[in-house]
């Protein structure tokens, strides 16, 4: 048993509670093993109706820590503890920069406003729903003791931040089974809607913590609205302006003239540098890497010789597949941290009855923005080209963002506990049931995730996809990055004449803006971008783009 005594005395990452440098090396020799586990797991289960890459790493980290807890005689369950902070500075990056760098700009800005109505106005919806349900319910279930002022303030901000942490969605396993091809919108909507609700969940969650609660006032609402704007726009610039100077310095100076090395390190450190610089300027890292991604993939990406190309799309594909699985890996073996369990102080009653509440404000949360805003979608599309948003598509859609995973969890180590670990029984029974209800939907839900929607959507046929494409696990589909790069954002079919007065141009520019306003700004987008931007920062022209379908 000395190869134990190594690991009860390892080194514990992020937190440093002692031991040496022997113990360390086990732990994260097994950690690494486990790991390699599950990817040949993952790839013998690939065809498997029922399970997926996070279900996988999720039962495996279970049985893990279930032999540690077995030979540890109930110390311990982990082979590692996680820092909590150490996921949104090493962890969260690549995920959510592949999520950007991979996705197909031209049906994600397509449905831009449908996506953004969904990943902002509908995280708000369903933040209200769950911190006012979770506010009103808890104590009828015994949580929370509200006639105590101080107490009182403990619960609001306790519900607010629960509000944050269940609006994060995890659309992996819905991602995993729509066929881009068939159905290209819906698929776009729901990876879409997956990434802007992670960074608008962050977000928002950061401006709740900065509330003072003990002196709220009527205009707390409009602080914190004003808080997420500041929070959301200035971290989407500074994304896309380190974006664009990555682009400028690649085609300037001509890395690839020397070595191919530079160029996919400039990259990677460049967008890495965004995202901490982000932090440090306590804005948003999630949007600011998800954008300067964006940006990277519409200009930088051309900058870089074909092998460069090649390189960076499967090397941040693989860096963000390895960080998923280590983090629904890490969340399977702590669920067994006995500490928790003991904490919380909670009955078996206590603890069902907040599973329940969680659950059922998750189901209606939902269901309350994801219908009517589709419906408004529709209206609003009127006679476009674009294909309406059925019924059957809402219910994926709706169904989609079910699943809670790694960013919920983070979120909710980040606000109630230190390392890993806590004291307080109220902060010990919310991350309790934050780990039930990503494993219960995580399970439950992803098991039935493939046959549901091969009822509603008969003709979906299972796709190839690249491995740990970003944002929760979203799958980039066949096509390689070029294949997107290299079309416009829209069909020019409808692009305004050059012949006539100015008096009807005008005219029929705000005619068009009236009637079909995403595709009109997308057309004067492509016009400016050809004209301005691309000679700059790089990209094929428009007129080498038609050679090219």
């Amino acid at each position: 048993m000395a190869w134990w005594w190594w690991w009860s005395e390892a080194v514990v990452v992020g937190g440093g509670t002692g031991g040496g440098s022997s113990g360390t090396v086990v732990s994260i020799c097994v950690f690494t093993a486990v790991l390699c586990v599950c990817l040949v797991a993952g790839h013998l289960l690939e065809e498997n109706k029922w399970v997926n890459e996070s279900i996988t790493a999720l039962l495996i980290g279970c049985v893990v820590g279930a032999i540690i807890f077995l030979l540890s005689e109930g110390k311990n369950s982990r082979i590692l503890r996680f820092d909590e902070q150490l996921f949104f500075i090493y962890v969260l990056p690549p995920i959510i920069f592949n999520a950007g760098f991979q996705v197909k700009k031209k049906q994600f800005f397509h449905n831009f406003l449908t996506i953004m109505s969904f990943g902002i106005f509908g995280v708000f919806i369903s933040v209200a729903i769950v911190s006012t349900g979770c506010y009103w319910l808890f104590p009828k279930v015994g949580f929370g003791d509200l006639g105590a002022v101080d107490y009182l303030e403990l619960i609001l901000f306790t519900t607010t931040a629960l509000g944050a942490i269940f609006s994060s969605t995890d659309t992996v396993c819905t991602l995993q089974v729509i066929s881009q091809d068939e159905t290209p919108r819906l698929y776009s909507l729901v990876f879409g809607e997956g990434v802007i609700n992670d960074a608008t969940s962050v977000v928002l969650f950061n401006a709740i913590k900065n509330l003072d609660i003990t002196q709220l006032k009527g205009g707390v609402a409009l602080k914190v609205i004003s808080d997420f704007l500041y929070l959301f726009f200035t971290s989407t610039m500074l994304g896309v302006t380190i974006g664009l100077s990555t682009a400028y310095a690649l085609k300037a100076l001509y890395f690839g003239r020397h070595s191919t090395d530079r160029e996919v390190a400039l990259m990677a450190l460049m967008a890495y540098l965004s995202y901490m610089l982000t932090e440090f300027l306590d804005l948003s890292g999630i949007l600011t890497v998800f954008f300067c991604g964006i940006v990277m993939s519409h200009y930088a990406w051309h900058n870089v010789t074909e092998s460069s190309r090649i390189t960076t799309r499967h090397i941040f594909a693989t860096l963000s597949f390895i960080a998923e699985t280590f983090i629904f890996l890490y969340v399977g073996m702590d669920a067994l941290d006995i500490d928790k369990w003991k904490t919380s102080e909670t009955s078996f009653k206590t603890s069902l009855g907040i599973f329940g509440i969680i659950i059922s404000l998750v189901l209606l949360g939902r269901a309350a923005f994801v219908f009517p805003l589709s419906i408004m979608s529709n209206y609003m599309s009127g006679s476009s080209e674009k294909a309406p948003i059925t019924f059957n598509h809402q219910v994926v859609i709706w169904w989609a963002g079910l699943m809670r995973g790694a960013v919920s969890i983070a979120l909710a180590y980040n606000q109630f506990t230190f390392s890993g670990v806590t004291s307080d029984p109220v902060h010990a029974t919310i991350i309790t049931s934050t780990i039930i209800v990503v494993f219960f939907t995580t399970l439950v839900f992803g098991f039935l995730t493939r046959p549901l929607i091969s009822a509603i959507l008969p003709h979906q046929h299972r796709q190839s996809t690249t491995p740990g494409t970003g944002g929760g696990g979203r799958s980039t589909g066949r096509n390689s990055p070029k294949d997107d790069f290299i079309m416009p954002f829209l069909s020019p079919d409808e692009e305004a004449s050059g012949s006539g007065s100015g008096f009807l141009q005008a005219k029929r520019s705000i005619s068009m803006l009236l009637e079909r306003p995403v595709h009109t700004v997308h057309i004067y987008w492509r016009k400016f971008d050809d004209r301005f931007m691309r000679p700059i920062f790089g990209g094929p022209m428009e007129r080498d783009r038609g050679n090219c379908y």
